[in-house]
């Protein structure tokens, strides 16, 4: 299992900007399955975006496919999720979290077992 810890999450009007960080301290994420997740009041948990952390395959929610980025940096444990032209509807907590399943880009919450606490994204 892994700790994760989510940063960047912060107010903003719609048609901005807000790049997220997924980060595993102190250890090197290498294939892995890790997703970005979003939760608004009284909704269900949604898929925003996943990538394999072995490289060659991204999948994104149809919500957000063309807006949003997911990567992985050098550093091997840090992965940002890059939000523009920002709606009020991506309005909610941001969670990201790990699993190293097959068939890796499930946007499904119920494949992945480690998570992070949330980092807060407020649109309007």
């Amino acid at each position: 299992h892994v700790q994760l810890v989510e940063s960047g999450g912060d107010s903003v009007q719609a048609g901005g900007s807000l790049r997220l960080t997924c980060e595993v301290p102190g250890y090197t994420l290498s294939g892995y399955c890790v997703g970005w997740f979003r939760q608004a009041p009284g909704k269900e948990r949604e898929g925003v975006a996943a990538i394999f952390t072995g490289g060659g395959m991204i999948n994104y929610g149809a919500a957000v496919k063309g807006r949003f980025t997911v990567s992985q940096e050098n550093d091997g444990h840090t992965i940002p999720l890059q939000m523009d032209s920002l709606l009020p509807q991506d309005t909610g907590m941001y969670y990201c979290a790990a699993a190293r399943i097959s068939g890796c880009g499930s946007l499904d919450p119920a494949d992945y077992y480690d998570w992070g606490q949330g980092t807060q994204v407020t649109v309007s």
